[in-house]
């Protein structure tokens, strides 16, 4: 079965194969829970948009971070030439993502959100029809403030 929209859906049991990897999902879901709402008035807490890997679209989506290794930084204090200074980690390409199919007709700027990860927009150059990419807008957490803190 291919659920369409967003449901409520419990994680009844993780199957895991002889190396310890995840193997298989056994799940239940909650077909009145579509919309966050149910007849019974319950509240849920947060539905989750699953995308089958049979029935998925891939795409490249790209995840960008802050441009310069430090950026409390500038280019005056230690950094004659800007390039010297850049995060050989600002641009990360991941080819092969799995998608909703319904993205396939993503408009050149459309945004959406991309579960744990962040906003994205469809990229108006890059894109083609079967061939989408996405560009990370916004990360859902601030990494950047979490590993200042590890120094």
């Amino acid at each position: 079965m291919r659920l369409s929209g967003a449901y409520y859906v419990a994680c009844d049991e993780v199957v895991k194969d002889e190396a310890g990897r995840i193997a298989e999902l056994r799940c239940t879901y909650d077909p009145q829970s579509r919309g966050g709402g149910t007849p019974d008035e319950r509240k849920v807490k947060g539905t989750l948009h699953w995308v089958s890997a049979a029935h998925a679209l891939d795409a490249e989506v790209r995840l960008y971070e802050q441009l310069f290794s430090d950026p409390s930084r500038g280019v005056s204090e230690g950094c004659a030439d800007p390039l010297d200074c850049l995060n050989p980690q600002s641009l990360t390409i991941l080819k092969g993502c799995k998608l909703e199919p319904g993205l396939a007709a993503a408009e050149p700027g459309h945004s959406c959100q991309f579960l744990r990860h962040g906003y994205f927009c469809a990229d108006a150059r890059h894109s083609r029809p079967g061939a989408p990419v996405f560009n990370r807008t916004v990360s859902l957490k601030d990494s950047w403030a979490k590993e200042q803190k590890k120094v």
